[in-house]
């Protein structure tokens, strides 16, 4: 996984509800069955259907933000795709670690935990740090430690007999690739050292890194296709992880994110 984007396909999915109450001119409650909805990035149905059966339940059904734990959760325990949940992705040490992020859009509140050890249950630890801490993010085994006194299981391995083999084809390949640069030894694992310090670390990352200026944005006629070439081969299989907005029967808005991360990332990435 590299990244997910629920900015993104929430503004997706308040474009599609825009047009909804345009025609029919409702909201909530008379919206004429605009709600509720569920959307998810890629085909993960079983994750929408879990979200679902959360948000049509009941008169005012469920909250938007037990639907999206619940689509995220079902993700987790399918290990969809391998991006999320436990078993894939292992680090360049060979540890799989979850990372998870849920909004409730009618408080505001954000819940965040990343590089978690030993639980699995990321989206479940994302939601306790917002309803039960003042924080927006914790880390690392401190996340950890936080989601087993709140209840969650643990400590457990996250790894999975593919996730080491994956791991383990790696090596045996050099530790190619990798997401280092600028260090030695350049095509073999490491450790490693510093070479080559630009003198101006923040201009070497906009100019020579990322291929792409903002005035290169600006000159683009369609300002929604990125003008760098690493987006152009981006698919399910080599990008991303569950992503996904509900909004309730309420007319409330909830966002989450549940990934294990970039596949042979650097230990607290």
């Amino acid at each position: 996984m590299a990244r997910s984007n629920p900015g993104l396909l929430l503004g997706l999915l308040l474009l599609r509800l825009n047009w909804c109450l345009g025609v029919d001119g409702g909201g909530a409650e008379e919206g004429g069955g605009v709600f509720p909805v569920v959307v998810s990035t890629w085909p993960f149905r079983e994750a929408v259907r879990a979200a679902w059966d959360v948000v049509k339940t009941g008169g005012a059904g469920g909250s938007a933000v037990d639907a999206v734990v619940a689509g995220c959760s079902a993700c987790e325990e399918l290990r969809c795709d391998g991006t999320v949940g436990p078993g894939g992705s292992p680090d360049e040490d060979g540890e799989t670690t979850l990372d998870a992020l849920i909004m409730n859009g009618k408080t505001m509140e954000i819940g965040a935990v990343a590089a978690m050890r030993y639980v699995k249950d990321a989206i479940m630890a994302a939601k306790l740090v917002m309803e039960h801490t003042g924080h927006t993010l914790l880390v690392g085994e401190k996340a950890t430690s936080f989601a087993i006194s709140m209840g969650l299981a643990g400590p457990t391995n996250l790894s999975s007999p593919e996730s080491i083999e994956k791991w383990s084809n790696w090596r045996q390949n050099n530790c190619q690739p990798n997401f280092w640069k600028n260090v030695a030894p350049a095509g073999n694992c490491g450790p490693y050292h510093p070479i080559n310090i630009p003198k101006d670390p923040v201009k070497s990352a906009v100019w020579e890194n990322q291929g792409i200026t903002c005035q290169e944005w600006l000159e683009n006629d369609n300002l929604l296709e990125p003008t760098n070439s690493h987006f152009n081969s981006v698919n399910r299989h080599n990008h991303d992880t569950i992503s996904m907005a509900v909004i309730d029967k309420m007319g409330h808005v909830a966002v989450g994110t549940s990934t294990n991360g970039a596949t042979f990332k650097i230990p607290g990435r």
